[in-house]
């Protein structure tokens, strides 16, 4: 029992010690000390296709520049269908350019002389008919040979009217809607193509943005989708602390205060400045409050970083100096 309550003494003079140490102020130099860690912001990256990873062009640890290749997987059956895309669009390109420009000279010339022929033809047919009703009244011949006199007369009109409709259609060109579907048709094949080669400039993982490698998780061979992230990422542009003040400290931070950032690592401070200010409070106590508990609440704060030398890293415990004197007009 006097264990316990030994234990439980030291956990309240420890967290008294530490909110002591995470939000004193230092009325002496008029700076205001917070402590704090250098967020960590990671990113997953993952193929938005599925398909086998052919190469993994970074280590981790590598630094990255927005837009580096990062990863390949395989898309030759992509290819072979764009390939073939790209063949059914010349042809239907060809097709639309024969509706438009309409039918060559020498269709129109040889669906000509095949009406001239017709019409040369149903010429004898109309003089063998005439001749064939003539000798029939004579009896000079059957009622046969009439009636194939006639059948050769309506055969021979019929394949005139089919050549001048034939010479007719070639004059007259393809129907405007034939030539609106056909380019319809056409569209639909282009942007096919254009889905295809969308899917193959993803078979590519590209950077979004600067970087440093933290995880590679997936190797060659390995089955890529959109679901199984390949690398993760940790963001090191731009570089924040976030800290926290009570209260009561919350009316001496203005945002672009300026800071310094120290270190164990380092002598000398990174400069920064109050990027972000929360306007709600957090570790909220109950909402029937007292004047005690509101110094409870603790609002958070975000002090960007001018780390040029690249001195910080990412999860970095760091003491944070607001220097108010610097900032009053």
């Amino acid at each position: 029992m006097k264990k316990g309550l030994v234990v439980f003494f030291v956990l309240i003079v420890a967290g008294g010690c530490f909110a002591w140490n995470t939000l004193r102020t230092s009325p002496e130099d008029g700076t205001l000390r917070l402590f704090g860690n250098i967020d960590i912001r990671q990113v997953s990256l993952a193929f938005e296709r599925g398909g086998r990873i052919l190469e993994v062009l970074v280590e981790e640890g590598d630094r990255v520049e927005k837009g580096k290749a990062l990863a390949r997987i395989d898309v030759r059956a992509l290819e072979l269908q764009a390939k073939k895309l790209e063949a059914d669009i010349a042809g239907l390109e060809h097709n639309l350019n024969k509706m438009k420009n309409g039918s060559r000279p020498e269709e129109i010339a040889k669906a000509q002389a095949t009406l001239r022929r017709a019409e040369a033809t149903l010429v004898q047919a109309k003089r063998n008919d005439r001749r064939s009703a003539k000798l029939h009244e004579r009896d000079s011949i059957s009622l046969q040979e009439r009636e194939n006199a006639q059948t050769d007369l309506r055969i021979a009109q019929a394949q005139r009217d089919e050549a001048e409709r034939t010479l007719a259609l070639l004059q007259a060109g393809f129907r405007s809607e034939d030539i609106a579907m056909a380019a319809a048709q056409l569209d639909a094949a282009r942007a096919s193509l254009d889905v295809i080669r969308h899917d193959i400039s993803l078979g590519v993982l590209y950077a979004p943005t600067e970087a440093v490698v933290s995880s590679r998780l997936l190797e060659p061979g390995d089955m890529a989708s959109s679901a199984s992230p390949v690398f993760q990422l940790s963001l090191t542009s731009p570089k924040w602390v976030r800290a926290y003040v009570s209260e009561s400290q919350l009316g001496r931070v203005r945002h672009g205060m300026r800071a310094s950032i120290h270190t164990d690592s380092f002598p000398d401070a990174v400069h920064g400045s109050v990027g972000y200010i929360s306007p709600t409070a957090e570790f909220t106590p109950k909402s029937i409050q007292t004047e005690e508990l509101r110094t409870a609440l603790l609002y958070e704060i975000r002090i960007i970083a001018d780390d040029r030398s690249d001195r910080l890293r990412l999860g970095m415990p760091v003491t944070v100096l607001l220097h108010e004197q610097a900032n009053k007009p």
